[in-house]
């Protein structure tokens, strides 16, 4: 049985009610001032969520444990963070990164003290995940997020070009990982690395390793642990080379990493290729996500997975556009359908 599960800054919202009556009990957080707390929503061009005013380090023990106590309050389990410390030294291998793995494995063992088993972070510097349109009108008028290649790579360069190659960024996670994957087996917290988004191999002068099925595979092979894995996000996942030309496919994916490498599912769907595509609603994507669903049951993955990047509705505001209420209610219905036909009833299940 998955973790079906949602993802919430630690500052409520009436909208949990509704996730809750949904059938949500777990949450997949993000920290209260962390790295992809500030980024998210600036990478897009809109209004972010607003940190508490705190004394407390965001990923401390005593700040992730007041996150979960937030949480617990409306009735939901903290099962993992996909926030970190900053960690844009680490990833391209600048002085300064030492003291940046230290925050990040500070960040490990709070968590496993705090029993969480999945901490999500991903490998793209100096931004979040991109897009160029966060307004795509879409089925019935509902907006959608989507990216187009050409103008993306026209906006203001990150890095000059050659400043960091792919292989400083390699050499970089090599380090990285050989330092935090040890400590996370010693936690008990198993690491789950995000694919760039758009999965391209750069963006504005900044390389994207992470933005293939070889990539991961590479990356896996770099520290061969349980604890070194992936957030199978599975709307980036489509979009890969490997996919678009046919080589391969996401259920086919999910059934040769299997479950010992996919601690956490990013369970969403898009249509177009790398240059150009659009979020879709779950039902109208180019994966078959009900063989998805049936691939996880196959593996025996139980871990979290949530929905991701829905479209906003009706009556709703585009603030947080892949964030709407409305669009992840009805991304977490059609989860919970797809899951019963896969695993069972859940009065059958042990």
């Amino acid at each position: 049985m998955i973790k079906l599960s949602e993802f919430f800054a630690p500052r409520p919202e009436n909208s949990w009610k509704l996730i809750k009556q949904a059938g949500v009990d777990t949450v997949v957080g993000i920290l209260n001032g962390g790295e992809q707390d500030q980024r998210m929503f600036a990478s897009v061009g809109s209004e972010g969520w607003t940190p508490d005013d705190r004394d407390e380090v965001p990923w401390s023990y005593e700040a992730l444990k007041h996150n979960v106590e937030i949480y617990e309050k409306w009735g939901f389990t903290m099962v993992g963070t996909e926030d970190t410390a900053p960690m844009d030294k680490i990833r391209l291998g600048q002085d300064g990164r030492d003291e940046q793995i230290d925050n990040f494995i500070e960040q490990i063992r709070a968590l496993g003290k705090l029993g969480i088993e999945v901490m999500a972070y991903n490998w793209m510097a100096l931004s979040s995940w991109g897009r160029t349109d966060i307004a795509m009108p879409d089925r019935g008028g509902a907006l959608v997020t989507g990216y187009n290649q050409a103008v993306g790579q026209a906006r203001d360069s990150l890095l000059e070009p050659g400043q960091v190659t792919a292989e400083d960024m390699w050499s970089a996670l090599e380090y990285f990982l050989k330092a935090v994957v040890p400590e996370a087996e010693k936690a008990g917290v198993r690491l789950a690395l995000h694919p760039d988004d758009p999965p391209q191999s750069i963006d504005r002068g900044v390389p994207r390793i992470m933005s293939s099925v070889a990539g991961y595979r590479r990356m896996l092979d770099i520290v061969d642990s349980d604890s070194n894995g992936m957030t199978l996000c599975q709307g980036n996942f489509a979009l890969m080379s490997e996919v678009i030309d046919g080589t391969t496919s996401i259920p086919e994916l999910i059934r040769e990493f299997g479950a010992a490498k996919i601690p956490f599912v990013h369970f969403r769907d898009v249509r177009g290729t790398v240059e150009d595509f659009r979020e879709t609603f779950h039902d109208d994507g180019q994966t078959d996500l009900a063989e998805c669903l049936q691939a996880y049951s196959d593996i025996g993955f139980a871990g979290p997975m949530r929905p991701d990047h829905v479209p906003t509705l009706e009556g709703e505001e585009n603030d947080k556009p892949g964030y709407a209420i409305l669009g992840r209610l009805f991304a977490l219905g059609y989860i919970r359908g797809l899951e019963h036909a896969a695993y069972g009833h859940p009065s059958t299940r042990a």
